[in-house]
């Protein structure tokens, strides 16, 4: 495995993943209305989604792609559960971020708060206060983008949401692109998402696949 707390590129047997980590900071949207009522939208759908499934595609910075189940419950849970054939898992069980390779039997843990996920998992947050608009072609795309100035190793994450009647806010998140100092970006993709639905807490629990060490 190669972990740089840099960057956050991870590289599991194989499978490389890439989760740039983001701090929050004040940053000031555009001061006009379109802009401020969009990010009306945004904040409204955050705080309304309780929960959600999705079906994701990752695409990394060489266009390899993986598929798989990803799970949310606010605040702070989140699993994404890969193809059939690929050994890894990623958790979040309210306070860390765990990465499971179960080919290798290796486990990375991180705070939450140091994932750029943390601008999903947290309703509490308000993106009025530390993200800003990106101008995107047409009016039913809204993207927000969170970055650290001061802090540029932190990465970039931009999140990219669509007009959807029904959905939360009237907003259906369709992805994101985490984006590391070293300009190497991930894509995620949601298809097939439902909001506020019911998950159990177990799901967002996993085995553990390190060798159990016996006292002597």
């Amino acid at each position: 495995m190669i972990f740089s707390h840099g960057t956050q590129i991870m590289t599991f047997g194989k499978y490389a993943l890439i989760f740039a980590p983001v701090a929050l900071v004040l940053t000031m949207p555009g001061s006009a209305q379109n802009s401020s009522a969009k990010m009306d939208e945004v904040v409204a759908h955050m705080k309304a989604v309780t929960t959600m499934t999705s079906t994701f595609t990752q695409t990394d910075r060489r266009g390899g792609t993986l598929s798989g189940k990803l799970l949310l419950k606010r605040p702070g849970h989140v699993r994404f559960e890969y193809q059939k054939g690929v050994p890894l898992l990623i958790v979040g069980d309210g306070k860390a971020l765990t990465i499971v390779d179960y080919e290798v039997k290796q486990v990375q843990r991180w705070p939450i708060r140091n994932s750029p996920l943390a601008a999903l998992l947290d309703p509490g947050q308000d993106l009025r206060r530390y993200g800003k608009l990106v101008e995107t072609s047409t009016d039913d795309v809204t993207s927000v983008e969170v970055r650290d100035p001061k802090r540029p190793e932190f990465g970039v994450i931009t999140m990219i949401f669509v007009r959807r009647p029904g959905a939360p806010g009237g907003l259906t998140l369709n992805g994101w692109v985490a984006l590391d100092s070293k300009n190497n970006r991930t894509t995620i993709r949601l298809t097939d998402t439902k909001y506020n639905v019911n998950i159990a807490s177990s799901a967002f629990t996993w085995k553990d696949p390190r060798p159990v060490r016996r006292k002597s």
